[in-house]
């Protein structure tokens, strides 16, 4: 047996003693009904420039895990929404859509202007009050047993369009990040949303082939196949300026059938322990003497995008018909914020847009991940009270 170099026996003492962190603090958000993400922020603060302990050897390896986390969260909410089901939603909630869009971008672009932090930095705020965590909500959801209640399908069509509207998002921000004159900004946006779109027509069009073509018995065959694929097009993705994250998402959704099960029963617990590393990661690229600084713009933002958020989901339940205990329960659940919040600050942070986005997003989406859950929890006692009037 080879012994291990000093470096690498530091790298996996720093690995295996963060590792231990996060699944200390997965229990302890499990014990008390809260969502695991925000405590995974923590633990990257604590460990990061500025925190209790800084890493050194295992951040390295850490940066490289979050990118394949980022890869694997969208793989899995892909897998989430079949092509039929992206066109339906488009076609019944296209207005509760163009809504939630307008009422919920806005505020953070007006923030972003307030604060100086010029067209790019205020784009990209937009973004992380506009979207809605899938995952988060998925699990909210499901814990409070309200899947198979009316306003369901409402919420869950305003998350696929706002997932497909990142999916155009993320492309055109790659470009204006990218920067150059205003010719070769509109050609590289060109050029990533015309990718993205025939993308995405082939996830529609012809997913059942593909899945059909990756799709095998052997579960080792099946978990190569899947993550390679999904490497591979997030990579090609990340060379058109369309987002390997983008990339990865329209594969999952190009899978339907007996791959798509598969594919999730493997993916899962590879994608929840390389998500809380991606987490961890952001927390550890902030400095926490920055959070103070950007905790009271961050609270107020919450507040306000929070109300916003209740408003649209109130009024697109109501659309469909649904009581108001629905309503409630509809806007209250989409307030939470949190995976694909930070995949935006995460992109801001490394293209170095603004040194505040970073800690804003963080302190951001620590209140509303935590406080969002809480709210929809509170929710639901009222809204039964309410049906029962």
């Amino acid at each position: 047996m080879l012994a291990a170099s000093p470096g690498a026996a530091t790298l996996l003492v720093e690995l295996g003693g963060i590792l231990i962190g996060l699944a200390v603090l997965g229990r302890l958000a499990g014990r008390f009904g809260l969502p695991a993400i925000p405590l995974y922020l923590v633990a990257g603060l604590m460990v990061g420039e500025g925190g209790v302990v800084e890493l050194v050897t295992a951040r390295e390896f850490i940066e490289s895990a979050a990118q394949i986390g980022v890869i694997l969260l969208l793989l899995l909410l892909g897998l989430e929404y079949s092509g039929s089901a992206l066109t339906g939603a488009l076609r019944r909630n296209s207005r509760a859509g163009a809504f939630d869009l307008v009422l919920n971008f806005t505020p953070g672009v007006a923030v972003g202007a307030l604060l100086g932090w010029g067209l790019n930095g205020a784009l990209l705020l937009g973004g992380i009050t506009y979207i809605s965590s899938s995952g988060i909500i998925a699990k909210v959801l499901d814990d409070l047993g309200n899947t198979g209640n009316r306003e369901t399908p409402v919420v869950l069509s305003i998350l696929v369009i706002e997932d497909l509207v990142m999916a155009f998002y993320l492309p055109l921000m790659a470009g204006l990040l990218i920067g150059g004159g205003a010719w070769e900004i509109g050609l590289e946006v060109v050029a990533a949303v015309v990718a993205v779109t025939v993308t995405l027509f082939a996830a529609v069009r012809f997913g059942p082939r593909v899945s059909a073509m990756m799709f095998t018995h052997s579960r080792e065959t099946l978990l190569l196949t899947l993550v390679g694929v999904a490497l591979l097009v997030a990579g090609v993705a990340e060379h058109l300026q369309a987002s390997a994250a983008v990339g990865a998402f329209l594969v999952g959704i190009a899978l339907s059938g007996p791959a798509e099960h598969s594919a999730r029963e493997l993916l899962v617990p590879l994608r929840d322990l390389f998500a809380a590393m991606f987490f961890a990661f952001f927390g550890l690229q902030i400095d926490p003497a920055e959070l103070p600084g950007v905790l009271a713009a961050a609270a107020g933002l919450a507040v306000v995008t929070a109300a916003t958020k209740v408003v649209t989901g109130w009024w697109s339940a109501a659309r469909a018909g649904v009581a108001r205990p629905g309503r409630l329960r509809a806007g209250t659940v989409l307030t939470v914020r949190g995976e694909f919040s930070i995949v935006i600050a995460g992109i801001a942070v490394a293209e170095g847009v603004n040194a505040e986005i970073g800690p804003l997003a963080a302190a951001y989406v620590l209140i509303l991940a935590v406080g969002g859950s809480l709210l929809a929890r509170a929710a639901d006692p009222v809204a039964r009270r309410l049906r029962m009037r």
